[in-house]
């Protein structure tokens, strides 16, 4: 196994989320993806596998607060089973996939323990896109997991129109004794937004404010940069550190930005936190005039 190299960074006590976004490569073509809000496909490299681990196991975390492999679509990273197996024991681990990899050899290369932990919803979260992906095959594929002991189940996103076949796609799964679970869509619908936001046009683009904004979320990009919200990582802007900075700290303040109402709703919906608990969102912003 890796080890640390370098400092070790702490996690505020205040955050709620560690985003690891391990490649933004995705087989997927949804139209109404998050990441592109405001901008096209998103083109970067990928840090290795042993840069991934050398990284992640300098973060001194706690168990209800695990980070996050996510992307684009993390098993696309060439070295994805290497990384869950060698980020450090104590560092909990979730994954959101669509599952669209090799699940036998993932089983059998995968400790289901160390992707388990006591908490109200699955580590691996599954994104169900009916428009992209066999609802036969994505709850045959998560059925396999969860009887082999992964804790796994599945997400969709409840957008205008798709209501009824997300419903009972929902009622399948759910027969196959699967938690499958909705989410709110967020983004733009036949030119309207949608989502529950905690600011005022926060996400209408219509204008450009200049505020100050504290996160409480660890977000890191498939180059191994860290961004303090989803709207800069997504952009590319304004770089906070990068993971594998000798002297790289969490600053737990707010920062100077100029770019409200042109946010991302990932970084200010009301939804809920790590426990479930509805009303949490991810920035605060101060100096709205």
């Amino acid at each position: 196994m890796e080890t640390n190299i370098t400092k070790p960074v702490q996690v505020p006590e205040d955050y709620n989320y560690i985003g690891v976004f391990l490649t933004f490569a995705c087989n997927l073509k949804c139209h109404y993806c998050i990441n592109h809000f405001e901008q096209g496909i998103i083109k970067r490299k990928n840090i290795s596998g042993k840069d991934w681990v050398r990284g992640l196991n300098r973060i001194i975390s706690r168990e209800d607060l695990p980070i996050t492999l996510q992307g684009g679509e993390p098993s696309l990273h060439p070295d994805f089973i290497y990384i869950i197996n060698n980020i450090k024991p104590d560092l909990y681990i979730e994954i959101l996939t669509n599952l669209r990899f090799d699940i036998d050899e993932f089983k059998s290369k995968v400790d289901p323990e160390r992707l388990r932990r006591d908490a109200p919803y699955a580590s691996i979260r599954v994104s169900y896109h009916p428009e992209q992906m066999d609802l036969d095959e994505t709850i045959h594929k998560t059925s396999k997991l969860l009887k082999a002991n992964f804790s796994i189940g599945i997400w969709g996103v409840m957008r205008p129109g798709y209501e009824k076949i997300m419903s009972e796609a929902q009622s399948k799964a759910r027969k196959e004794g699967i938690d499958f679970r909705m989410k709110e869509f967020l983004g733009e619908y036949k030119k309207k937004l949608y989502g529950t936001y905690r600011y005022s046009g926060v996400c209408d683009k219509k204008f450009r404010k200049k505020v100050q904004c504290k996160t409480t979320e660890f977000l890191i990009d498939s180059e191994g940069s860290v961004f303090r919200c989803h709207a800069d990582i997504y952009e590319r802007l304004n770089p906070i550190g990068h993971i594998l900075s000798p002297d790289f700290q969490i600053e737990n303040k707010f920062r100077d930005c100029s770019n409200f109402g042109h946010c991302n709703p990932c970084d200010v919906k009301v939804k809920t936190n790590r426990y479930q608990q509805y009303g949490h969102t991810s920035v605060e912003v101060k100096g709205i005039k």
